[in-house]
Parts: C-alpha cells; sequence; structure tokens
C-alpha cells in the first residue's frame, strides 16, 4: 500500500504536469518555431512585404534628397549635381548658407529647388558650439525632413554640394529593405586612417548616407537635444553617427558608396569596382579628371552619360579570355576595358591597380586602404592595355559601348601576340537592366581583327570558371 508521501507526490506531478500542457504554445514555442522567428528577425533585408501592408515598390518619389553646400561653392560644384539631377522627376533641396547671387540667378532648372539653412546663431551661442558649420550640416537632415515629410516619404538621401549620384541604383538598393525599419546606410573611406581618425561606424557624408523614414523621424525630433549633447564634437559625420547611435541604430555599410579619400588618378580604382550596385562618387575636386583631355566636369558628364541607359552595370567588373593570343580582357562597363598579354584569373584581376595616391601626403606603412591592390608594374605580361569609355548606343537587341585606346602601352609583347594594333574595344550588352548581383557576369570574344576586338556579355553558365 502507498505511503502517504508519495500519494502527495504523485498528485502534485499530475498537477503541475497538467498546468504546463496548458500553457499557450507561445509562451514555450517549439524549437521549430523559435528557429524561424529567430531567422525572420535577424535578417536586414526582406524580400517580400508578406508580414506588412501591401506597399508598391520602392521607386524614386519616394526618395528626397538633401544636399548640403555653400554659396560660394555651388558657382563651380553645381556641374556635379546637375549631371545627375532629373528636374521634376528627383525630389529635394540644396541647402544653402546664404542666397544666391551673381552668375545663379536666375536660379538654373537643371538645378535642384534651393533653400537657405535655418539661422541657429541664438542656438550656436547658447551651446558655444566648436563647428558652426558642422552644427548647421546635422541640423540640414531635420530641415529636409520638415519640408519633405508626407505619406508618400520612405527615405532621407543626404550628400554634399559635389556628390555624384546613381539614382536608379539608390532606388535598387532601398528597394531590398523594409522602409518601415530603422535603418542607417551609408559607406567607410576607402583610406583605413579616415577611418581611424573619424570613425570605423560612420558613414561619411559626402558620398551620401540614407535613412529610412522612422529613423529620419526620430533623429529629426532628438535634433536639438542631440546638438546640445554634442556640441563640442567637430564633425558632422562624427556628430550624426553618435546621435543615431543614442537612438538604438548603427550603420550598415554599403560598398558601392564612395567617399574617394585617394588622391591622384583614380583610374585604377574605377576599374575594378566590387560586385555591388554603383550608387555615388564624391571628392572629385580631388582627384584628376577620370577621363583623358577632359576636365572634371566634362568627365562626370561622360560617366552619366553611360549611365543614362544603363545604371545595373555601371563599373561592374566583366572578364573574359582570348584564349587562341593568352590574352585577358577586364571590362568596367561604361568607363574602361583593360586587355593583359596573359591568361589572369578573375582572383587577381579583381584588385584594383594602385595608380591612385593615400588621401593623406604624410608617409605611412602599409596597408593604407581597406580593400586590397596590386602595384602598377613595367612587367609587359603584367601592365595592361588600356582603353577608356567613348560612346553609347542603345536598341531593342541590346547596348553597345565603345572603348578608345588611351595612349600606346609603350612596352615590348609579353609573347608571340601583340595588344598594340587594337585601337576600339566594341562591347555589346544585353538591354534589360541586370538585377541579380549573386555572380558577376560573363563574356565571350566575339571578333579580333581590323584594329577592333567584339565582346558580348552573357550570363556565365552553370560550373564555369573564370580563369
Amino acid at each position: 500500500m502507498a505511503s502517504p508521501v508519495f500519494k502527495h507526490l504523485l498528485f502534485s506531478g499530475l498537477v503541475v504536469f497538467v498546468i504546463f500542457i496548458s500553457i499557450p504554445s507561445q509562451i514555450f514555442p517549439l524549437k521549430k518555431g523559435l528557429t524561424s522567428e529567430t531567422s525572420s528577425s535577424f535578417s536586414p533585408r526582406i524580400n517580400d512585404y508578406s508580414s506588412q501592408p501591401n506597399y508598391p515598390p520602392t521607386n524614386l518619389s519616394h526618395l528626397v534628397f538633401g544636399l548640403l553646400g555653400s554659396e560660394k561653392a555651388w558657382h563651380h560644384r553645381k556641374a556635379y549635381i546637375e549631371s545627375w539631377w532629373r528636374p521634376n522627376a528627383t525630389r529635394g533641396f540644396l541647402y544653402l548658407d546664404k542666397a544666391p547671387t551673381g552668375d545663379l540667378l536666375p536660379w538654373s532648372n537643371a538645378s535642384p529647388p534651393y533653400r537657405v539653412s535655418d539661422n541657429l546663431t541664438e542656438f550656436l551661442r547658447e551651446t558655444d558650439a566648436l563647428a558652426p558649420v558642422m552644427i548647421r550640416m546635422v541640423h540640414g537632415i531635420m530641415e529636409v525632413f520638415r519640408e519633405a515629410d508626407n505619406e508618400n516619404l520612405r527615405w532621407v538621401v543626404m550628400g554634399d554640394d559635389d556628390s555624384v549620384f546613381f539614382v536608379d541604383n539608390i532606388v535598387d538598393v532601398l528597394g531590398q529593405y523594409d522602409h518601415t525599419k530603422y535603418y542607417y546606410l551609408g559607406g567607410q573611406s576607402e583610406f583605413i586612417m579616415s577611418n581611424y581618425w573619424f570613425s570605423f561606424n560612420q558613414g561619411f557624408g559626402g558620398a551620401g548616407f540614407m535613412l529610412s523614414y522612422p529613423l529620419a523621424k526620430a533623429l529629426s525630433k532628438d535634433m536639438e537635444s542631440c546638438l546640445r549633447r554634442y556640441a563640442k564634437w567637430g564633425s558632422a559625420d562624427q556628430i550624426t553617427m553618435v546621435c543615431i547611435a543614442d537612438i538604438g541604430v548603427n550603420l550598415s555599410p554599403q560598398k558601392g558608396i564612395h567617399q574617394i579619400d585617394l588622391r591622384g588618378d583614380i583610374s585604377g580604382f574605377l576599374s575594378s569596382h566590387p560586385k555591388f550596385p554603383l550608387i555615388s562618387l564624391h571628392h572629385f575636386d580631388g582627384v584628376e579628371p577620370i577621363f583623358p583631355s577632359m576636365d572634371r566636369y566634362e568627365s562626370t558628364r561622360h560617366l552619366m552619360r553611360a549611365a543614362a541607359d544603363d545604371q545595373s552595370r555601371m563599373l561592374q567588373q566583366t572578364i573574359c579570355h582570348h584564349r587562341q593570343s593568352s590574352w585577358s580582357f577586364s571590362v568596367s562597363w561604361g568607363y574602361s576595358v583593360h586587355i593583359y598579354e596573359k591568361i589572369m584569373p578573375r582572383s587577381y584581376l579583381q584588385m584594383p591597380i594602385e595608380t591612385f595616391k593615400t588621401w593623406s601626403s604624410t608617409p605611412r606603412p602599409r596597408p593604407h586602404y581597406m580593400f586590397n591592390t596590386r602595384l602598377p608594374s613595367n612587367d609587359s605580361c603584367e601592365a595592361p592595355h588600356v582603353f577608356f569609355f567613348q560612346r553609347v548606343e542603345k536598341s531593342s537587341t541590346g547596348i553597345l559601348t565603345t572603348y578608345s585606346r588611351a595612349a600606346p602601352r609603350g612596352l615590348p609583347p609579353c609573347g608571340n601576340h601583340t595588344a598594340d594594333l587594337l585601337s576600339e574595344i566594341h562591347v555589346f550588352s544585353p538591354s534589360t537592366k541586370r538585377k541579380e548581383m549573386d555572380r558577376c557576369e560573363c563574356c565571350d570574344i566575339v571578333g579580333v581583327g581590323g584594329g577592333k576586338a567584339e565582346l558580348k556579355f552573357r550570363e556565365c553558365i552553370i560550373n564555369e570558371i573564370i580563369a
């Protein structure tokens, strides 16, 4: 016969068991459910809005651009902005430190509409701000949001008066993110020390950064308090970063945003772009013109001629080989073609040639950059023949871009077949936008002769090796 103690324990166990199985599964989810929930909660992007209202795809009307500049600089910098601004299509404002004068009037319809930044004199006096210009720039975020806040707004895109944006690519990249969440998208500097001096966690403002609607709204609401907290800071980008960090959000770096903290000839950098849509370029005043025989403004407009027909392929590197001649072709679409008189794998050619110099002139030990590079060479088998974008023609069947030789290479052949006789490269690519970036495109050399080579882009086939 069971003892009273045993009966008591048995009864208590049954009670606990009944209570446990009656608790809703939401409190103690099964492992499968927990795994599914964790996967969705930590995914930085969403590819569908099944759990959201039926939002239409993001388009250009959902963005507002805030460009920060000065009246003095706008006289010569407006050419950069007008190269990509689309009147009556892009939405946004140029914020100047004072009203325009002289040859800026009447105001050009090709420029963004301007606003004069808020007068912060009293606020600056109260806070004894270390860098008033920087406070004005950060405050500009709130001014843009205040001007554009409506039910159609999804993203605030901030830049400088010399930022060169590729708006179609911006729309496509932002369309991969849920605009109802908190996102701070931007780019780091190419120069390691710039990130060290300022922060590896900030978006460099000249290259542009993007704030989703709820983040822009929260930042605008906290703007005055945050500027008081950090009035003694001297960098607008740092102040922006810490204000956003105090909201609980951190930078999501984007490889297509380029501050161009480089000097000199950046053709090597532009000829080996990361496999990510090109979003922006900056600091064109600080580098040599990117095309031969053109000034900086002509170079920018020339680059935009290719971008007008296909931004999805801009600067995207495509590599193919001419086995008969042992040549390697490296195409940076819309910018350049390099020919090497040797078969080289993509793993090597994807590293930029270090044609450029460091942002700081103070000598420092390597590494200098946030990416691997290869040094220029006078070896005939290592030095490329260089061709630059000349013109673009679009039809219903595809796009033809033509690249012309920059100058004679001035080196003997690497082997039995020299590319010295080539003066033009013709590249045929599809007229459809390239939407998938999981793998680069491949190409075939469809003709060589008569001083030109013809290449045709295609999707890489399964198991194809680019080497």
